[in-house]
């Protein structure tokens, strides 16, 4: 979860929601995919940090399936990125902050409780306290300058 703070930072940096995520690769314990929310500056709804990490991991592992593997992301998913979870097969799912807002893991709805054909588990408030704190930084300075 360290590592996805430090990817959240840099989203912060560029003035992007600070959300950031890693799929590590149980086997040999190695990240092979990072991702942190680029929506702002790549002008692109789809560019949230789990599915740029998750896009990354692909690639790196050659196919779509990552079996054995799990993503950390420092705010619970939301439900384009549930989806992206559930389809590349990722086994667990650690998040950080909760997200009253849009999050699907827990919060709003828990997608992966649904009768899809393959079900991640989760688990919450993983370094709850420093990924809500970046968040909640990130919107004061955003409050402040407008």
């Amino acid at each position: 979860m360290k590592e996805a703070l430090k990817l959240a930072q840099i989203a912060y940096d560029l003035g992007e929601v600070p959300v950031g995520a890693i799929v590590v690769n149980r086997v040999n314990n190695e990240i092979i995919g990072r991702g942190y929310n680029l929506r702002e500056t790549d002008k692109n709804p789809l560019a949230h940090a789990e599915v740029i990490a998750i896009n990354e991991a692909s690639h790196t592992l050659g196919g779509w399936r990552l079996i054995n593997c799990d993503i950390y992301v420092t705010l619970e998913p939301c439900p384009m990125c549930c989806g992206a979870i559930i389809n590349s097969r990722l086994e667990n799912v650690i998040f950080g902050a909760y997200d009253k807002k849009f999050g699907s893991v827990k919060s709003m709805q828990e997608m992966f409780e649904l009768p899809y054909n393959h079900k991640p588990k989760a688990i919450g408030g993983i370094l709850e306290e420093e990924c809500s704190a970046i968040l909640s930084s990130f919107f004061r300075d955003l409050r402040r300058k407008k």
